[in-house]
């Protein structure tokens, strides 16, 4: 038995169609996990303060894969996870961008210039502050251990919690 010969418009349609799906599947694939961007620290860090925890920072670069994998394995489950989503405020610092900041003293700066002064290096390193940006507990430098990863996390937020707490004990003593 003969078969017919593909026609040329079958095969064009195919063809689109296949380009179509596998454009949709790779840009599924290659999307980032997104946290907001840190904008105004001295009042992102009073927002953290008021909910009674600690501003998040992740200090990050676009071309970090170990950077996105805290990103969407451990902070953006954070923001679901009924202990903690409504205890903590979580924004991005990209380490190398221009991108206009209000830092905690209210002074205009960049996310470029704030990475520099806290004197971070290598990414990603999570860190956690204060109303008046002090750090509330040791920041969390690299991925470490994945499996320990979440771990490290929950009790540098407990433990920020509880320096928070002391402030506001310090605070309400010296009124």
């Amino acid at each position: 038995m003969l078969q017919k010969p593909c026609k040329p418009r079958h095969f064009l349609i195919c063809s689109l169609l296949f380009c179509c799906l596998t454009a949709g599947l790779c840009s599924a694939f290659a999307q980032v996990t997104q946290i907001d961007k840190a904008h105004d620290l001295q009042s992102e860090s009073r927002l953290a303060y008021q909910k009674r925890g600690p501003l998040i920072i992740l200090f990050s670069r676009q071309d970090c894969k170990f950077c996105e994998i805290v990103r969407r394995d451990h902070l953006k489950p954070l923001l679901q996870d009924p202990r903690y989503k409504n205890r903590i405020v979580i924004r991005q610092i990209d380490q190398g961008s221009g991108m206009p900041l209000t830092d905690f003293n209210g002074r205009s700066s960049t996310h470029a210039t704030f990475t520099r002064q806290e004197k971070i290096g290598f990414v990603p390193v999570v860190a956690f502050y204060g109303p008046g940006g002090e750090p509330l507990a040791t920041p969390i430098v690299g991925l470490r251990l994945p499996d320990f990863y979440q771990g490290y996390l929950e009790d540098a937020i407990d433990k920020s919690a509880d320096m928070l707490g002391a402030i506001s004990r310090d605070l309400s003593r010296s009124r």
